[in-house]
């Protein structure tokens, strides 16, 4: 289960925060190249959080885990891209203002 440490947002926050993401009832989202429908709100599940889905070919219920890069996101940090920080993209990429010099 994840704990709440500092200013660390609750479970319950998280869980709502991944629903507004998209990880809620009735939705459809595509992950490790498969199309999955949610039939259930996010959950604590081991050491992270879960969402059961179904997938086209077969209705039997499958417990599938929030990948980390999206609970880093809803827990309000910043989400890795490619194993970089992505306020380390933006630090490394030129400003727009000098684009045009």
């Amino acid at each position: 289960m994840i704990s709440r440490t500092g200013n660390s947002p609750s479970v319950s926050e998280i869980c709502a925060h991944l629903k507004h993401l998209g990880y809620s009832t009735s939705k459809h989202l595509r992950l490790y190249g498969e199309e999955f429908e949610v039939v259930s709100d996010p959950f604590p599940e081991a050491n992270g959080i879960a969402v059961q889905v179904i997938t086209k070919g077969d209705s039997s219920i499958r417990v599938l885990r929030i990948p980390a890069t999206v609970l880093q996101r809803a827990k309000g940090g910043t989400p890795l891209v490619r194993g970089r920080k992505m306020a380390e993209l933006v630090r490394t990429t030129t400003p727009p203002d000098q684009l045009l010099k």
